[in-house]
Protein backbone atom coordinates (compact mmCIF):
# COMPACT_ATOMS: atom_id res chain seq x y z
CA UNK A 1 0.00 0.00 0.00
CA UNK A 2 1.27 3.24 -1.09
CA UNK A 3 0.41 6.70 0.60
CA UNK A 4 0.10 9.80 -1.15
CA UNK A 5 2.52 12.27 -1.04
CA UNK A 6 -0.23 14.68 0.71
CA UNK A 7 -1.00 11.81 3.22
CA UNK A 8 2.73 11.68 4.18
CA UNK A 9 2.71 15.42 4.36
CA UNK A 10 -0.74 15.58 6.67
CA UNK A 11 0.81 12.03 8.86
CA UNK A 12 3.93 13.72 9.30
CA UNK A 13 2.38 17.29 10.35
CA UNK A 14 -0.27 15.82 12.38
CA UNK A 15 2.59 13.23 14.53
CA UNK A 16 4.30 16.40 14.98
CA UNK A 17 1.60 17.64 17.02
CA UNK A 18 0.44 14.62 18.89
CA UNK A 19 4.08 13.53 19.63
CA UNK A 20 4.58 16.78 21.62
CA UNK A 21 2.17 15.02 24.11
CA UNK A 22 3.06 11.09 23.71
CA UNK A 23 2.30 10.06 27.21
CA UNK A 24 -1.16 11.63 27.38
CA UNK A 25 -2.17 10.87 23.83
CA UNK A 26 -1.55 7.47 24.37
CA UNK A 27 -3.13 7.31 27.53
CA UNK A 28 -6.24 8.42 25.96
CA UNK A 29 -6.08 5.87 23.39
CA UNK A 30 -5.76 3.33 25.63
CA UNK A 31 -9.08 4.88 27.13
CA UNK A 32 -10.89 5.07 23.99
CA UNK A 33 -9.84 1.42 23.50
CA UNK A 34 -11.11 -0.31 26.64
CA UNK A 35 -13.94 1.93 26.27
CA UNK A 36 -14.50 1.02 23.08
CA UNK A 37 -14.47 -2.91 23.92
CA UNK A 38 -13.69 -3.77 27.79
CA UNK A 39 -13.64 -6.82 26.84
CA UNK A 40 -9.40 -6.23 26.22
CA UNK A 41 -8.94 -5.27 29.27
CA UNK A 42 -7.80 -8.41 30.57
CA UNK A 43 -4.86 -8.71 26.98
CA UNK A 44 -3.57 -5.66 29.31
CA UNK A 45 -3.85 -7.06 32.79
CA UNK A 46 -0.26 -8.19 33.10
CA UNK A 47 1.07 -5.15 31.22
CA UNK A 48 3.20 -2.33 32.27
CA UNK A 49 0.95 0.55 30.12
CA UNK A 50 3.19 3.48 30.66
CA UNK A 51 5.78 0.96 29.11
CA UNK A 52 3.52 -0.12 26.83
CA UNK A 53 2.18 3.74 25.60
CA UNK A 54 5.92 4.04 25.03
CA UNK A 55 6.26 1.34 22.36
CA UNK A 56 3.15 2.48 20.68
CA UNK A 57 4.51 5.86 20.43
CA UNK A 58 7.65 4.22 19.22
CA UNK A 59 5.78 1.98 16.37
CA UNK A 60 3.60 4.94 15.53
CA UNK A 61 6.78 7.01 14.96
CA UNK A 62 8.45 4.39 13.18
CA UNK A 63 5.41 4.35 10.66
CA UNK A 64 5.32 7.96 10.75
CA UNK A 65 9.34 8.03 9.59
CA UNK A 66 8.93 5.26 6.87
CA UNK A 67 5.66 7.19 5.70
CA UNK A 68 7.05 7.64 2.11
CA UNK A 69 8.20 3.64 2.44
CA UNK A 70 7.23 1.09 4.04
CA UNK A 71 9.30 -1.81 2.70
CA UNK A 72 11.63 -1.06 5.89
CA UNK A 73 8.72 -1.90 8.39
CA UNK A 74 6.75 -4.44 6.68
CA UNK A 75 8.84 -7.46 7.99
CA UNK A 76 8.69 -6.06 11.94
CA UNK A 77 5.33 -5.82 11.37
CA UNK A 78 4.52 -8.98 10.41
CA UNK A 79 6.80 -10.52 13.41
CA UNK A 80 4.51 -7.91 15.48
CA UNK A 81 1.14 -9.64 14.38
CA UNK A 82 2.39 -12.96 14.76
CA UNK A 83 3.59 -12.54 18.34
CA UNK A 84 -0.13 -10.79 19.24
CA UNK A 85 -1.80 -13.80 18.60
CA UNK A 86 -0.04 -15.05 21.35
CA UNK A 87 -1.52 -12.58 23.56
CA UNK A 88 -5.13 -13.29 22.14
CA UNK A 89 -5.48 -10.60 19.79
CA UNK A 90 -8.32 -11.55 17.34
CA UNK A 91 -8.35 -9.78 13.57
CA UNK A 92 -11.42 -8.10 14.72
CA UNK A 93 -9.96 -6.42 17.33
CA UNK A 94 -8.19 -4.69 14.60
CA UNK A 95 -10.76 -2.50 13.82
CA UNK A 96 -11.40 -1.24 17.18
CA UNK A 97 -8.19 -0.07 17.75
CA UNK A 98 -7.94 1.85 14.43
CA UNK A 99 -11.52 3.43 15.94
CA UNK A 100 -9.78 4.34 18.88
CA UNK A 101 -6.70 5.53 16.95
CA UNK A 102 -8.27 7.53 15.08
CA UNK A 103 -10.85 9.17 17.86
CA UNK A 104 -7.69 9.99 19.98
CA UNK A 105 -6.08 11.80 16.76
CA UNK A 106 -9.46 13.73 16.49
CA UNK A 107 -9.96 14.37 20.13
CA UNK A 108 -6.01 16.10 20.44
CA UNK A 109 -6.12 17.54 17.09
CA UNK A 110 -9.27 19.20 17.39
CA UNK A 111 -10.32 21.40 15.26
CA UNK A 112 -6.99 21.07 13.29
CA UNK A 113 -8.05 17.20 12.60
CA UNK A 114 -9.49 17.64 8.71
CA UNK A 115 -10.85 14.96 7.02
CA UNK A 116 -7.44 14.93 5.15
CA UNK A 117 -5.37 13.38 7.92
CA UNK A 118 -8.51 11.20 9.06
CA UNK A 119 -8.01 9.31 5.25
CA UNK A 120 -4.15 9.84 5.86
CA UNK A 121 -3.84 7.93 8.88
CA UNK A 122 -6.83 6.06 8.01
CA UNK A 123 -4.75 4.80 5.50
CA UNK A 124 -1.55 4.25 7.23
CA UNK A 125 -3.57 2.15 9.56
CA UNK A 126 -5.28 0.25 7.29
CA UNK A 127 -1.41 -1.26 6.12
CA UNK A 128 -0.40 -1.61 9.42
CA UNK A 129 -3.41 -3.53 10.25
CA UNK A 130 -3.25 -5.65 7.15
CA UNK A 131 0.53 -6.69 7.51
CA UNK A 132 -0.05 -7.33 10.73
CA UNK A 133 -2.89 -9.68 10.24
CA UNK A 134 -1.13 -11.14 7.46
CA UNK A 135 1.88 -11.88 10.08
CA UNK A 136 -0.81 -13.43 12.75
CA UNK A 137 -2.10 -15.77 9.48
CA UNK A 138 1.38 -17.19 8.84
CA UNK A 139 1.82 -17.82 12.54
CA UNK A 140 -1.19 -19.36 13.13
CA UNK A 141 -0.40 -21.26 9.79
CA UNK A 142 3.02 -22.46 10.92
CA UNK A 143 1.31 -23.47 13.97
CA UNK A 144 -1.60 -25.96 12.50
CA UNK A 145 1.18 -27.28 9.77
Amino acid sequence: MTLTPQNISDIRASWQVLAADADGFTADFYAALFRRDPGLRPLFAHTDLPAQRKKLVAALALVVRHADDLSPVLGPLEEMGARHVGYGVKNSDYATVGGALIETMEAHLCEAFSSEIREAWTAAYGAVASTMMAGAQAAEARKSA
